[in-house]
């Protein structure tokens, strides 16, 4: 009887196992990028009638469980054409290609040079628009590289767009920024001041680091690496979105973007704008900005696209320019008799009218716009032609308070009479230079300097001043590519002319009738009567020219690549002085310079999981325009020479369907570099130094189940100055005054982390929700110091090590629908537990914690957002 039950259920279980194998099937395929042919890792797999879904793996592989008979599936992740598949019975799906939805982006990566992985042999991290979207929520666009190794980001003086970015110990002066390929370093000091590209977030289509000597085939100060931004363009299909957003102390933001997709005319057009506003989590650091973006594309032929494209973000915000010690913010400095305690304390702002006023370096206004004309010529079909033409006009600048200086001195320089007024209103360090200028919670008191300018008499002794800092940027960048076969070889033109002018112009005399400028000039008596509008102290234009060549073969084959790259380029500076000099000798002679490159690397696939690459490069770059130039005049630096890099790195790569590993190691020897320096009446040119920076960089992705993705990073340098060196001190009219040394020998780099590492976790916790945390860590981070300051031969320590410092951050993302269009709602809390941390010093004269100027970095922020498609 038993036997017989026994039986009979075995034969149940197989019926009903028959049943199970004949209802379902398992389906599979590869999800890869038309363009790059590189697997998409994170794109959603689903059938709406079977109520299945997956997530490709980080091989870009997926597998779906379906009902016998499915049909159809449907293929989506941010950035990329959703697409549909026909399963029809067919289990193997074999390889899927997605397509961008933006139209000419295979052209632009090309100028760009975008590197691609397991064929470029360069260490690379590359962010996609669907992590932006995620995880930047009110931070400033950089922070979204804190999950790339040796890149360190600060908010800096805690301003709208004053954050400031490092790689591998370079800030980013010595870093290569470029928007679709052009170089926006600017041309005369090479820094990126990012609160003029504001918008750029919104328009991002896709973000790469490449650490080292990188990709770009242009003589690019890319000491440290480059960061290459691609932004939308043109979106290939017809739709749009608009967004609304809010967060702590009155952030608000808005924007949307509409585009026509491309039609039957072969017209396109995609537009977009937004505003951003608040208070600031610094004190009295409160903005206002916008942006716009606009592209007209049109297909003329299947070989030739023109392109037009017009970005800006005009904005205004209040800043802090001063750092103090840090018994200032913990109120236990004796010498400051009003009560702070208080982090986010900026003693650079009063208030006028009722309104907030930023004072000295406490308030930036600018607008810069950048339009470009790109024409993309598919000459054959192994050859191409990429140019932009493009223009920037920059105005704007950032406030200040200044004053007069009265003092008479006797033949031994014993102060007779007067006083400097020039640094009332002005506290950097202990104390305030002028209690009778603060409040007393410690703020400027604009009242008292008006009543003294009314009392005196005499005209303003403090007034408020623009630092004017305008351009005109002219360019042109070409760039020709052909193929033979498995050889690839591109050869181009760089071209820039650019204008900077810089002066002083008074704002507002503050209740004075008139100014007088002490600072020579040789167009206008010294006792003329300044007002509103007139400029003073210093006007000049820095006038730099440009024009280069560079060239790359690179030869691709399966299972190997290699690549060689030159460029060479004549650079010349020139200034035009209009008060030092009469106006028939106002401009410099020519200053040139010629900076050229050489690189080149090897990347070996061992197999389809395991890859090697190396890459060694050496480069000159040419001094900034100040250093080429003596005395804030047009005397000429002789001494001003190239500096000298020489870089390289190995590296190797790992990649299966749920792990993938990428490991390098780095070394970059930076030599000759210049120091100018011109403070309290003492000129020095500091030349030789020489630096040495070296690290290992790993990052890493694991894929156990679909939806869950863990991410991880660790960076450990090693940044060091090599040598003591020796320099002239003159006085201000070039009289020699003595030999003096620098004692920099083993010193560590200043101002960056020096470990980095960081441990994201994202998982979809049902079909439409997603979180994620970031845990962000920083160390072995030195405080900026300066060479002058280390003439004590006796003492060769390390400046201030700031504490190492651990964050949190979370966010979430929720898709859902609202009257059949799609929506999303994106959650981001930054610093989760309220970390209390330096995030910026400057050293002490005990080169600790006590004598140290510092930032505190943001505590705890946040933002919730919407952002809905039609």
């Amino acid at each position: 009887m038993k036997l017989h039950l026994m039986k009979i259920l075995f034969a149940v279980l197989c019926c009903i196992s028959g049943l199970t194998a004949s209802g379902q099937i398992t389906v599979n395929g590869t999800i890869i990028d038309k363009l790059s042919k590189e697997p998409v890792a994170g794109a959603v797999v689903i059938s709406r009638d079977a109520d299945a879904v997956t997530v490709s793996q980080i091989n870009g592989f997926f597998r779906l469980n379906l009902p016998q008979g499915t049909q159809k599936a449907m293929i989506t992740l941010v950035g990329y054409i959703s697409k549909e598949i026909e399963i029809a019975g067919s289990s193997e799906l074999g390889t899927i290609e997605l397509e961008s939805d933006a139209l000419e982006l295979e052209a632009v990566m090309v100028v760009a040079s975008f590197a691609k992985d397991r064929e470029t042999p360069v260490a690379l991290s590359t962010i996609k628009p669907e992590i932006i979207a995620e995880k930047l929520g009110s931070k400033e666009f950089p922070e979204i590289l804190r999950s790339t190794p040796s890149v360190y980001v600060s908010r800096g003086n805690g301003g709208y767009g004053d954050s400031r970015i490092s790689l591998r110990g370079f800030d980013s002066n010595n870093i290569g920024i470029l928007v679709n390929g052009v170089p926006v370093n600017d041309m005369e000091n090479g820094k990126v001041y990012w609160s003029n590209w504001a918008g750029l977030a919104d328009v991002t289509r896709i973000m790469q680091v490449q650490r080292g000597m990188g990709a770009s085939k242009l003589a690019i100060s890319s000491v440290g690496g480059t960061v290459n931004i691609i932004t939308k363009n043109t979106d290939a299909e017809k739709g749009g979105s608009v967004y609304s957003g809010f967060g702590n102390d009155g952030y608000n933001k808005y924007s949307f973007n509409l585009s026509t997709g491309l039609m039957d005319n072969g017209w396109a057009v995609t537009v977009a704008g937004g505003t951003t506003f608040g208070n600031g989590y610094i004190d009295g650091t409160n903005f206002r900005a916008y942006s716009y973006f606009a592209n007209v594309s049109k297909v003329i032929s299947p070989k030739h696209k023109l392109s037009l494209q017009a970005f800006g973000a005009p904005q205004w915000h209040n800043q802090r320019g001063s750092m103090h010690k840090i018994s200032t913010y913990e109120n236990e400095n004796p010498d400051i008799p009003f009560y702070i305690k208080n982090k986010k304390y900026n003693s650079d702002y009063g208030y006028r009218n009722g309104k907030v006023y930023g004072g000295n370096s406490g308030y930036n206004e600018y607008h810069k716009p950048q339009i470009s004309l790109n024409h993309y010529w598919d000459i054959n079909e192994t050859s191409t032609l990429s140019t932009v033409a493009y223009v920037s006009v920059g105005t704007g600048g950032g406030r200040r308070i200044t004053g007069r200086d009265n003092r008479i001195y006797d033949d031994d320089w014993n102060l007779i009479e007067g006083a400097d007024y020039r640094y009332k209103m002005t506290w950097y360090g202990d104390v305030p230079n002028d209690m009778n200028y603060l409040t007393p919670e410690g703020i400027l008191n604009y009242d008292a300097a008006i009543s003294e300018n009314v009392q005196s008499g005499n005209g303003s002794r403090v007034i408020i001043a623009n630092a004017v800092n305008s351009h005109k940027w002219y360019g042109l960048l070409s760039t020709y590519n052909k193929s033979f076969n498995s050889l690839k070889m591109t050869a181009g033109l760089d071209a820039k002319y650019y204008i900077g002018t810089h002066g002083w112009e008074i704002v507002d005399l503050l209740g004075g009738k008139y100014y007088l400028d002490k600072a020579y000039n040789a167009n206008r008596p010294a006792d003329t009567h300044l007002k509103t509008g007139d400029k003073f102290d210093y006007h000049n234009d820095g006038i730099v020219s440009w024009l280069g060549v560079f060239g790359q073969l690179e030869y691709v084959k399966e299972r190997y690549s290699a690549f060689v790259s030159a460029s060479v380029a004549s650079h010349n500076y020139r200034r035009k002085d209009y008060f030092n000099y009469t106006t028939d000798n106002q401009l410099s002679d020519k200053v040139p310079f010629t900076p050229f490159s050489l690189k080149g690397g090897f990347n070996y696939n061992l197999n389809r999981k395991n890859n090697v690459f190396v890459n060694a490069g050496y480069f000159t770059r040419s001094p900034y325009f100040d250093d080429a130039f003596l005395n804030w005049k047009n005397d000429i630096n002789t001494n001003a020479g190239m500096e000298k890099i020489i870089s390289g790195e190995i590296g190797y790569g790992f990649i299966s369907s749920v792990f993938s590993a990428k490991l390098n190691a780095y070394i970059t020897n930076w030599k000759d570099k210049t120091f100018p320096y011109n403070r309290n009446g003492i000129v020095a040119n500091i030349s030789g130094l020489n630096a040495l920076h070296k690290g290992v960089e790993l990052e890493m992705q694991l894929n156990p189940v679909p939806g869950l993705l863990i991410t991880g990073m660790c960076s450990l340098g090693d940044w060091v100055w090599q040598d003591d060196v020796n320099f002239k001190v003159f006085d201000e009219s070039q009289t020699y005054i003595e030999d003096r040394n620098a004692y920099v020998k083993g010193i560590h780099v200043g101002n960056s982390a020096q470990h980095t590492a960081f441990l994201g976790i994202d998982y979809d916790v049902f079909r439409s929700i997603k979180v994620g945390a970031n845990v962000n860590y920083f160390g072995k981070h030195f405080a900026e110091f300066d060479p002058m300051n280390r003439e004590a031969a006796d003492f060769k320590g390390d400046s201030w090590r700031l504490p190492d410092a651990t964050t949190v951050d979370l966010n979430l993302r929720w898709n859902f629908e609202i009257a059949g269009m799609g929506a999303t709602l994106y959650g981001n809390i930054d610093n989760l537990f309220d970390k209390e941390y330096f995030s910026d010093a400057s050293d002490g004269s005990n080169h600790d914690r006590h004598t140290a100027l510092v930032y505190y970095g943001f505590g705890r922020t946040w933002t919730a957002g919407i952002r809905v498609n039609f």
